[in-house]
């Protein structure tokens, strides 16, 4: 184990497996004595997850026949590994941590500070702490689920041509999140959407989930000619994701428009449609599309099947 500790195998996950069962059959000082000296042996990784995990399953502590007293060192000796590996390698060991500290509190608090820490100093990445996030509501603990969103989003940014960007679901879930909670956290939340998202589609999706009452995050019914926007659309913090999903709209538009060729003039009215539809979610939505499209008009009349067909579609 020492010698392929640094160059791992394809085998090694295998004989780590084998190395804690051996343990299991000498008995609890052997498996206490590898759990003590993980460094030396395991990758942070292989000690939490495996070693640690597997030592502390029901059935390893029916084989051991262990009293009460045996069995409280044995888990304590286990979190102390996982909040060790954790400390050591907080992306990939934090989520593991956290669940086998559960039942132990001081442990789980142990476990949650060393990811605000982590994330802090840029030791996670934004996958990581949405992933521990949605654990955190998973666990009936909405508020911190929120604290490490909000953490995630100063990891991420997801730019104009990222529509499938693999955080879009992670993003909408925090924003459904921040919505249920009330409008002190979707107050907060919304500059870090606005700093981190510049993707036009997702900024306008989120405004739509969020014009409806929480938790509801069905998608707003078509108000192409509706009378006036949803309510609150208007005001902060709302208004001011609105005119970010309208000004990324207008520069994603114009980059689109550098380098199109004739065969995504299509795709490119479409795209289109979808600004009007968040345009007119402002109270003077349609006089801003309107000089929006005349300035389009304007700066690409070179472009004369293109802005016929845009004639064509918007007048």
């Amino acid at each position: 184990m020492r010698m392929t500790l640094n160059t791992m195998t394809w085998r090694r996950r295998e004989m780590v497996r084998w190395l804690v069962s051996c343990a299991t059959e000498i008995g609890v000082q052997a498996l206490m004595n590898i759990m003590q000296n993980w460094y030396s042996l395991f990758t942070p990784i292989e000690a939490t997850t495996i070693v640690a995990v597997t030592g502390t399953t029901p059935a390893t502590l029916l084989r051991l026949s262990l009293a009460f007293g045996q069995r409280d060192e044995l888990w304590a000796r286990a979190r102390a590994v996982a909040l060790q590996c954790a400390m050591k390698d907080p992306q990939n060991c934090s989520l593991p941590a956290l669940t086998l500290c559960e039942k132990d509190h001081a442990a789980f608090e142990a476990a949650y500070q060393i990811v605000l820490d982590s994330a802090a100093a840029a030791g996670m990445g934004h996958s990581h702490l949405f992933t521990v996030a949605r654990y955190m509501e998973h666990r009936g603990l909405p508020l911190r689920a929120y604290k490490l969103a909000t953490l995630a989003f100063s990891h991420l940014s997801i730019a104009f041509n990222q529509d499938t960007h693999p955080a879009v679901n992670d993003v909408l879930w925090a924003c459904s999140l921040s919505h249920s909670l009330g409008k002190s956290q979707l107050s907060a939340i919304v500059p870090l959407i606005i700093q981190s998202v510049q993707c036009a589609p997702m900024l306008s999706d989120i405004l739509r989930r969020w014009s409806l009452p929480p938790p509801g995050l069905a998608a707003l019914p078509g108000r192409r000619h509706a009378a006036k926007p949803p309510a609150g659309l208007d005001k902060a913090p709302l208004g001011q994701l609105l005119q970010a999903a309208i000004a990324a709209y207008v520069s994603t538009t114009h980059s689109r428009l550098t380098h199109i060729s004739p065969r995504h003039y299509g795709e490119f009215i479409e795209f289109l449609g979808k600004a009007r539809e968040t345009f007119l979610l402002a109270p003077d939505g349609h006089l801003q599309f309107g000089q929006f499209l005349d300035n389009l008009k304007q700066t690409y009349k070179g472009k004369k099947k293109l802005m016929l067909l845009v004639r064509e579609r918007f007048g």
